[in-house]
């Protein structure tokens, strides 16, 4: 079988359980050199453990690769700047990262604290930042100094982020913005030979298994199995995708879509009177597609009677 990721050196984020150790077990299978970050905390942050990141990286080498592991936050500035240099110190470069730590603390609008908005938004929004702000910076000094660069972002947004699900306003706008990062930072870093996409992953993990998928059957739960994510970030990180960026893929299950982002919809002249406006308002949203529901398709989400 040839190898889609021979010579690479990739950092995953969260990369000890679910989606994220199945990126890192396929890039080691395709030929990358895997730095496992994982600060090995609970589904909701808190805590740590580097014992799963370690696990991993054992099954790395068992099956012939290399791996290191990392325990750092990605949402400390710091940390994300050891991140970055521990692979380039250990493996001789970077060439790219899959963003994919996460945390939930959901709750309804009228009952989120404070401190689960801001812990969601740290982890997703910071967390995807701080890395990619590092490796830039080191991408961005290689292409001055006339090195070539092939490197690759891949960020991990969500259908809750592109569609939205109730109980998730701070995830999903964690998620949202982490797509229109990716979109701004495609269009940043290209001059350097970077390429920056995303992908919206649906998968039966522990992030996941208690948002109703506990009735499903053993072929359903087969089905979302989060092996199922790795092949389309495999490829994103390979040298193969380099005329490929600022894209969300959606990979959910068996599904493997790009998914579309904003555009601009019906439109007329500007007025000037708001007490003019209420049937120019009406009519434009009569016109406008309706925004998506959870499976991507037009639906008015319970808002129009």
């Amino acid at each position: 079988m040839s190898k889609l990721c021979e010579g690479r050196v990739v950092i995953v984020t969260g990369g000890a359980r679910g989606i994220g150790r199945e990126h890192c077990l396929m890039l080691a299978e395709h030929g990358a050199k895997v730095v496992v970050n994982d600060l090995g905390g609970a589904r909701d942050g808190s805590g740590s453990d580097q014992g799963p990141a370690d696990d991993v990286v054992a099954e790395i080498e068992l099956m012939g690769g290399e791996a290191v592991a990392n325990g750092d936050d990605v949402s400390d500035w710091e940390g994300a700047q050891r991140m970055v240099n521990q692979a380039i110190e250990t493996f001789g470069d970077l060439t790219g990262i899959v963003s994919n730590a996460g945390i939930l603390r959901d709750r309804m609008l009228v009952n989120m604290t404070e401190a689960e908005w801001d812990a969601v938004i740290q982890v997703h929004l910071k967390g995807t930042f701080a890395p990619a702000r590092w490796a830039a910076s080191y991408w961005r000094d290689k292409a001055k100094a006339g090195e070539p660069v092939n490197a690759s972002i891949v960020n991990t947004s969500s259908v809750s982020g592109l569609y939205g699900n109730p109980g998730q306003t701070n995830y999903g706008a964690a998620k949202m913005g982490i797509a229109a990062f990716t979109v701004i930072a495609a269009r940043e870093l290209k001059r350097y030979g970077v390429r920056v996409n995303a992908i919206a992953p649906g998968a039966l993990t522990r992030m996941t298994e208690d948002l109703g998928m506990g009735d499903a059957s053993e072929e359903d739960r087969a089905l979302m199995h989060p092996r199922y994510i790795a092949p389309i970030v495999t490829w994103l990180q390979s040298a193969e995708s380099a005329d490929v960026t600022g894209r969300v893929f959606e990979a959910s299950g068996r599904l493997l879509g790009v998914a579309n982002g904003w555009h601009r919809g019906p439109v007329v002249e500007a007025v000037d009177d708001p007490t003019q406006i209420a049937e120019v308002a009406r009519q434009l949203v009569s016109e406008a597609q309706l925004n998506s529901g959870m499976d991507g398709r037009p639906f008015d989400g319970g808002l129009l009677s």
